[in-house]
């Protein structure tokens, strides 16, 4: 589960509901004060939400770029159906990311964060038109590796017989205690209240459906490389959702710009978020050049 820094958007980051033609979506928006750039659309992973890149609006504002994390359909403050699974299909996702984009003002640059890239590529594959370019943080060629499907398929177990609050006690209850204490020394109980509400909110059926797209993906990286795009792979050092060098073949499979974030694992949003607004700001200037 990824773990945002702090959830109060901080000076100069914008709280507000997305109107779309495909409905409205909960985001967090914040635009430089000098000269615009260009503007990012963030998409967040499994279990995430739009606060997984609170930390990189700020250093990105500071680098001239207009950033817009949102929530994806049935992800915490968006709303979507509890039970129907069709919603959470994955054209369903990738064409509320075509209406996210034209409702944002395109051209945009696509950034998604692991599930969320999955369904960034999806998006473009579908109409690369409304973007800039592509970075795909943490986010592999296919499906997830076999230690990640396993831990997904213990949580739609779960779901399918306890209720929400139900699953993150049980979760809660096999955290490791020292990560307990380590949370706890930092403030972790405000933390861990705001990830529990986070978790309330998100609708079962997307995490099932979704989920499901994680255990399933098939690899699409031909059909990405042949799309006239400037594409960006970033991760953390180590990754055990899709292993870093699976993501190094990838990138050179799209023949796309590499960036590995020391210091950081499959979250280097919210690990290393300086350096990580560091890179995605050099590889945008880039495609202006």
């Amino acid at each position: 589960m990824s773990r945002p820094p702090f959830f109060a958007p901080p000076a100069g980051v914008r709280a507000y509901r997305l109107r779309t033609a495909r409905g409205e979506f909960a985001a967090l928006d914040a635009a430089p004060q000098a000269q615009l750039k260009g503007t990012a659309l963030l998409l967040p992973g499994f279990t995430g939400s739009k606060e997984d890149f609170i930390a990189l609006h700020e250093p990105l504002a500071a680098r001239g770029y207009r950033t817009v994390a949102v929530d994806g359909r049935g992800q915490y403050e968006s709303d979507g159906p509890e039970h129907d699974e069709s919603a959470y299909a994955q054209a369903e996702l990738a064409r509320d990311v075509l209406a996210q984009a034209a409702a944002v003002g395109t051209p945009v640059h696509l950034v998604g964060h692991s599930l969320g890239g999955l369904v960034a590529r999806a998006a473009v594959l579908l109409d690369p038109a409304p973007f800039a370019s592509l970075t795909l943080i943490a986010s592999g060629p296919a499906q997830i590796s076999t230690s990640q499907q396993q831990r997904v398929k213990l949580l739609r177990d779960a779901l399918a017989v306890m209720d929400m609050a139900q699953v993150w006690d049980a979760i809660q209850a096999m955290e490791p205690p020292e990560e307990i204490d380590t949370a706890d020394l930092d403030g972790g109980l405000d933390d861990r209240e705001d990830l529990r509400r986070r978790w309330l909110l998100t609708r079962p059926a997307q995490l099932i459906a979704t989920g499901r797209q994680l255990c399933t993906e098939p690899d699409r990286v031909a059909e990405l490389a042949a799309v006239r795009l400037p594409k960006h792979v970033l991760s953390g050092a180590f990754d055990d959702t899709w292993p870093v060098p699976l993501l190094d073949d990838m990138a050179v499979r799209l023949t796309a710009r590499r960036t590995v974030v020391r210091g950081a694992e499959h979250s280097p949003n919210t690990d290393q978020p300086e350096q990580t607004a560091l890179a995605l700001a050099k590889f945008w200037d880039q495609t202006q050049e």
